[in-house]
This record gives C-alpha cells, sequence and structure tokens, in this order.
C-alpha cells in the first residue's frame, strides 16, 4: 500500500490521506527522491524496485529531482486537514515542496 501511496504522491504532486499514512509514506517519497539526485545506475534500479510505475521512475530523475537539487532535505509538506465525516479520522494533505 506504501509503495503505491508514495507513487501516487510522486505522479501528482500531492495526496489525502490519514495524518498516520502520510507521516509513513513521507520518509519512503524522501528516499525516492534522494535517489533521484544521486542518479546512478544502482539508484535507478533501487527506485525502479520500490516505485510501480515505471513512467514515474523516469519523471523522478528526469523531472523531479533536479528542481530539489540546491535542497539538503525536506522535500514533503504535511498539512492536517481535520476530520474525516465517516469515522474520525484524522486527514491530512501530503505534498511536494516547491
Amino acid at each position: 500500500m506504501y509503495r503505491i501511496m508514495v507513487t501516487d504522491l510522486l505522479k501528482h504532486g500531492q495526496i489525502k490521506t490519514t495524518v498516520a499514512k502520510a507521516k509513513e509514506i513521507g520518509p519512503l517519497a524522501e528516499k525516492m527522491i534522494t535517489l533521484g539526485k544521486k542518479g546512478s545506475l544502482h539508484d535507478r534500479r533501487q527506485a525502479a524496485a520500490f516505485i510501480t510505475d515505471k513512467s514515474i521512475v523516469k519523471s523522478v530523475f528526469d523531472d523531479i529531482a533536479p528542481r530539489f537539487k540546491g535542497r539538503a532535505g525536506g522535500y514533503t509538506r504535511i498539512t492536517r486537514l481535520g476530520v474525516r465525516a465517516g469515522d474520525a479520522a484524522e486527514m491530512a494533505l501530503i505534498e511536494l515542496v516547491d
């Protein structure tokens, strides 16, 4: 589930989920971006083993990682949105920082 959520975050730039899930996928997405910044073949294969869509792997290495070239870390932001009406789960928006 986390692999799919990280893939969707990298594809769309932001996703709405529960706070607990957002806290779990944040470091995973940041690791994928860090692999993209390094850019070696080994890093590309590691990212391809985790990310479920091969076109997103290419996007991470070609588009997303160069945006964060001068940034040492902290590529994601979690914004709390309140509680969900159905089960009162606390919701959050996790997004890539610009």
